[in-house]
C-alpha cells in the first residue's frame, strides 16, 4: 500500500507539472507534438482586355481590333468569322509587345471570334474566347474600290496607277493615307485627286523600264466621309516594259517612234482638220483594238452635219483620249499622211505603219503630241504628264 501511495502521488504532481507549463518527462508515447500549416501561393488570374470588348454589338467597322492579358503574358491570339456564305475566314494580325493587333478593319454585319493564350505568372497557359458582332452597313453605305493595272500586267511608262470609287469620297485624307505604291527600283511620286471618285499616282518622270510596282489600297472599312466607309482592300502587282514614245509633230505631219531611246522609225501621218482639231500635249495609251467602227455619232456629229461620215471600218486603233482621239489605220489618207491634217481629230497612218506600230505599243505607252494650239486637259484620258511636278503634287489629299 505504501508502494501504490508513492506512485499515485507521483501521478498527482506529473500532471500538475504540466498543467504549470513546466517540461514533462513522462508524457505518454502516445502524444504528438502540434505541427502549424504551410500557407499554399496564391497566383492572380489572368485578365484578358480586347477591343472590342465580350459580346459587343453593332461595333463600328473602322475599329481595330486588340487583345492584351494583365497579371500574364498574352502568347497567342487569332480571329475570324463567318462570311455569309458559310465560310469561315481568318483575319490577320500581329502579337507585338504583349499585344495582338489585328491587320484589317471589319466586315460588316457578321459575329466575330476572337480566341486568346496567355501565361499566368506561374507559366500556367490559360484560354479565353470572346465573341462580337459588327454594325450592319447597306451599298450606299459602303464605297467599292477599284485599281488599275491589273494584277500581273505589263505597261508603258507613262501608266499611272489609278484608284476608282463608285460613290463619292469625302474624306480624301483618310483613303490617301491608306494608299501607298511601292516600286523598285524606287522613284519618287504622288498622289492626285482628279475628283471625288478618282485618284491617280505618278512618278515625278516616267517609270524607269523593268521597274516592279506595287499598289496596296487598304480601304476596307476605313471612313470615307459623308457616313460611308470602304468596302473592300485591293492589292496589284505590275511591271514596266521597255519604253517607247511616239513623237507626232502635226506641223511636219511626222511621227517619231523611240525604243529605249533610241529613235527607230518614222511614219507620215495625218492629224485633225480645222474644227476638228487634235490635241497638243502627252497622252497615253488607253486601250488597244482591232476591226473597230468608226462613227460619227461618237464625236456628236449627226447625219445631216456637213462634216458627217458614213461608219468606217479600222484594222488597228489605240485610244489616247476619253473624247474620241486614237492612233489608227486610215488607208482613205495616205495622199495627205505627211502633207496636211485632214482628219476629224484622230492622228492616222497607213495600214502596213499602223500594223507595225500596234504590234510596238503596249497600254501606258507614251504619244507626245505637239503643233497645234488646242491643249489636252486633266481627266480626258491619262493626261497626268501634263501638269508640272508642283501642281501634280499639289492634287494630294495630303
Amino acid at each position: 500500500m505504501a508502494v501504490l501511495a508513492v506512485l499515485g502521488a507521483s501521478a498527482c504532481n506529473a500532471s500538475a507539472t504540466a498543467d504549470n507549463g513546466k517540461p514533462s518527462t513522462s508524457a505518454s508515447s502516445d502524444s504528438t507534438p502540434s505541427e502549424t500549416p504551410t500557407p499554399t501561393p496564391t497566383t492572380d488570374p489572368v485578365v484578358f482586355t480586347t477591343t472590342p470588348g465580350e459580346q459587343a454589338e453593332d461595333v463600328a467597322v473602322d475599329t481595330r481590333v486588340t487583345a492584351a492579358a494583365e497579371k500574364g503574358t498574352l502568347t497567342k491570339a487569332s480571329l475570324s468569322y463567318e462570311s455569309k456564305k458559310g465560310k469561315k475566314v481568318d483575319v490577320e494580325g500581329d502579337l507585338e509587345g504583349g499585344t495582338w493587333t489585328a491587320g484589317d478593319l471589319l466586315e460588316p454585319g457578321v459575329t466575330y471570334t476572337l480566341d486568346m493564350e496567355a501565361t499566368d505568372t506561374d507559366g500556367k497557359a490559360v484560354e479565353s474566347t470572346r465573341t462580337f458582332s459588327t454594325a450592319k452597313l447597306t451599298l450606299d453605305d459602303q464605297v467599292y474600290v477599284a485599281v488599275s493595272p491589273r494584277d500581273g500586267g505589263t505597261v508603258g511608262v507613262g501608266m499611272p496607277v489609278v484608284v476608282r470609287f463608285d460613290l463619292p469620297v469625302t474624306d480624301k485624307k483618310s483613303f490617301e493615307k491608306n494608299m501607298s505604291v511601292t516600286a523598285s527600283p524606287a522613284q519618287a511620286g504622288s498622289w492626285y485627286w482628279l475628283s471625288s471618285r478618282e485618284a491617280h499616282w505618278r512618278p515625278k518622270t516616267y517609270w524607269k523600264a523593268g521597274t516592279k510596282v506595287h499598289v496596296e489600297a487598304n480601304l476596307n472599312g476605313v471612313p470615307a466621309g459623308s457616313n460611308r466607309w470602304g468596302q473592300m482592300s485591293r492589292t496589284s502587282d505590275f511591271t514596266i516594259g521597255r519604253s517607247v514614245i511616239a513623237k507626232v509633230n502635226l506641223k511636219t505631219d511626222q511621227m517619231d517612234v523611240y525604243i529605249n531611246g533610241s529613235k527607230v522609225k518614222r511614219i507620215p501621218v495625218t492629224g485633225g482638220r480645222p474644227g476638228f482639231t487634235t490635241r497638243s500635249g502627252v497622252k497615253v495609251i488607253m486601250d488597244k483594238q482591232t476591226n473597230i467602227t468608226m462613227r460619227a455619232e461618237t464625236i456628236g456629229l449627226k447625219k445631216d452635219d456637213p462634216n458627217y461620215y458614213a461608219d468606217t471600218p479600222v484594222k488597228y486603233a489605240m485610244r489616247v483620249t476619253n473624247s474620241g482621239e486614237f492612233l489608227h489605220t486610215a488607208p482613205w489618207s495616205v495622199a495627205d499622211q505627211g502633207r496636211r491634217n485632214v482628219s476629224h481629230g484622230c492622228t492616222g497612218m497607213s495600214d502596213a505603219n499602223g500594223e507595225w506600230l500596234f504590234g510596238q505599243m503596249r497600254i501606258g505607252d507614251v504619244v507626245e503630241t505637239t503643233g497645234t494650239d488646242r491643249p489636252m486637259t486633266m481627266g480626258n484620258g491619262y493626261s497626268d504628264w501634263n501638269l508640272s511636278w508642283a501642281k501634280w503634287k499639289a492634287g494630294s489629299a495630303l
